[in-house]
């Protein structure tokens, strides 16, 4: 199947991409952005991929689904458009960065320029329908982003892998640990982050005194 992502990727998942369980993905998905408003913009399905080429991987984060209000979803996991108040998780994980590095909040939600610089903001499910969390999740995306797991722990080193909150967790059971950094905490969501779950973690120093210590350039946040 032809699909329209970076070709580094391309490469790397052109087997996935021939299985029957994506074509039946890629076939409920057509329907679904044809037939409803769903989230990000066609264009961005695969925005992740698209500006974090796989041999520029050093950073992995593990979202969940897209934001699912309008204008908010971007294709990067937790990032949301120029000009978007920052959702609650967001909030809270620039309140980490603040606190972890003592740099001030940013003006723009839009972490694109993280994945410019290799970290690949990865939500297991990649799209979802306007207003219904969890829509297009059991159709196919979380096998794909299952995949896409595996190749970067078989294929490469010394990656960061930011696994926040259990479904995260489990994402992420499969990563050679031997091989990667793996940080775990609780989620930058309120709900876990004010029982004390989150803040407190320097996932973003330890990241980059690993990435320092593996000869890479620590990612500025």
């Amino acid at each position: 199947m032809d699909v329209k992502i970076e070709p580094s990727w391309k490469a790397v998942l052109s087997q996935e991409f021939n299985k029957p369980y994506f074509k039946n993905l890629t076939d409920f998905v057509r329907v679904e952005y044809a037939t409803q408003s769903c989230f990000p913009m066609k264009s961005r399905v695969f925005a992740a991929f698209d500006e974090c080429p796989f041999k520029d991987v050093k950073v992995v984060i593990i979202g969940q689904d897209p934001y699912h209000g309008p204008g908010q979803a971007n294709g990067l996991c937790f990032s949301v458009n120029d000009g978007i108040p920052f959702p609650p998780s967001l909030i809270n994980i620039f309140r980490e960065i603040e606190a972890d590095l003592k740099q001030p909040i940013p003006k723009t939600g839009n972490l694109n320029r993280w994945a410019r610089q290799g970290v690949l903001l990865l939500n297991a499910t990649l799209t979802v329908r306007q207003g219904q969390a969890a829509s297009h999740q059991g159709k196919g995306w979380e096998t794909f982003t299952d995949a896409v797991i595996e190749e970067i722990s078989n294929q490469t080193k010394d990656v960061v892998f930011l696994l926040w909150g259990g479904f995260a967790k489990k994402k992420g059971a499969k990563i050679d640990r031997n091989k990667h950094l793996v940080l775990e905490s609780g989620h930058p969501s309120p709900l876990s982050a004010n029982k004390g779950h989150w803040f407190g973690n320097k996932h973003f120093s330890k990241t980059n005194e690993y990435l320092v210590s593996k000869g890479e350039n620590s990612i500025d946040w």
